[in-house]
């Protein structure tokens, strides 16, 4: 949008110009803002039921998504080419790296496992907003 600082006459006139320079800043901030999702760690239980862990862990991942959220789980990720049994400790300090890069830890469920013990605890030594939620993804108080 050209804004002139002077107006069709060609007088300077500062006022206008302020005026839509700050409609244009706020347009363009909020524009900003509707666009941005924060990254999210989605932290629930992966060993035990696998099969039940990861369904969960895919629905918990879809609710951040539909909460405006980039969801990052990485117990989806790495088990398709890692060894849980082997790798556990090497897919564990993975998990802590993109831990780091999220804005936002977001705690599923009821049980907390060792994995996500260690992930809780890494997450407040960070001071990452940490959120926790039912299975039935109610936030908890």
């Amino acid at each position: 949008m050209g804004i002139d600082k002077f107006n069709s006459e060609g007088y300077f006139d500062p006022t206008p110009y302020e005026a839509l320079t700050k409609v244009e800043n706020e347009e363009r901030a909020a524009r900003k803002a509707a666009s941005f999702r924060p990254l999210v760690y989605i932290c629930s239980p992966y060993s035990g039921d696998v099969a039940r862990n990861v369904y969960l862990a895919k629905l918990f991942s879809r609710f951040a998504v539909v909460k405006n959220a980039i969801p990052i789980a990485p117990h989806l990720l790495f088990p398709q080419f890692m060894d849980e049994s082997t790798e556990r400790g090497l897919a564990m300090f993975m998990d802590m790296v993109l831990l780091g890069k999220c804005s936002e830890v977001w705690v599923f469920g009821n049980t907390i496992s060792e994995g996500m013990s260690a992930e809780i605890a890494k997450a407040q030594k960070q001071r990452k907003v940490i959120r926790y939620f039912t299975e039935d993804l109610e936030e908890k108080a």
